[in-house]
C-alpha cells in the first residue's frame, strides 16, 4: 500500500506544462517541487486521484494565476534554497498514485504548506477552475 498524500504536501515530480503536452511531449522535462492541491481515495477500488500544480521560479507570464510563496511557506515545504518562487494554478497534472509511473509508494515529501496557505491556494485553483488546464499523466 502506498503512503496517504495529503493536500499542502510538496514533492518532486517530473511536471508536464500544457504547453508541452501541445506540442505532443508526453514526459516532463526535470523534476520539479510540486504541490498536492486535492488528493481524494476511491472507495470503489481504493486508488489516490492526485491534482499537482506546479512550483516554479519563473516569474509567471501575464494573464497567468499564480501565487507568490512567501518566505515561511518556502521553508515550510522544504524550499528554503529558492529566493523567489509562484505555484501555477490555472494548470495541474493528474496522476493516480497506485498507476504512476512518476511516484514511488514510499516517495518523501519535500514538506508542506501551512494550512491557511493552502486555503489560498485551493481557492485561487477554484477561481481558475474554468480556465485551469488539466495534464493527464496515465498510460
Amino acid at each position: 500500500m502506498s503512503r496517504e498524500f495529503r493536500p499542502g504536501e510538496v514533492i518532486s515530480y517530473p511536471y508536464l506544462w500544457a504547453w508541452q503536452q501541445q506540442r505532443g511531449e508526453t514526459e516532463g522535462r526535470k523534476q520539479r517541487p510540486v504541490c498536492v492541491v486535492i488528493a481524494i481515495r476511491n472507495a470503489a477500488d481504493g486508488n489516490t486521484h492526485l491534482a499537482l500544480l506546479a512550483i516554479t521560479t519563473q516569474p509567471p507570464q501575464t494573464g497567468r494565476a499564480s501565487l507568490e510563496i512567501p518566505e515561511i511557506e518556502r521553508k515550510r515545504a522544504g524550499l528554503s534554497d529558492l529566493k523567489q518562487c509562484w505555484i501555477m494554478v490555472d494548470e495541474y497534472n493528474y496522476d493516480i498514485v497506485e498507476r504512476s509511473w512518476y511516484i514511488e509508494p514510499d516517495q518523501d515529501i519535500l514538506g508542506r504548506f501551512s494550512k491557511s496557505f493552502m486555503v489560498k491556494i485551493a481557492r485561487l485553483f477554484a477561481e481558475a477552475r474554468g480556465r485551469t488546464g488539466r495534464v493527464n499523466r496515465l498510460d
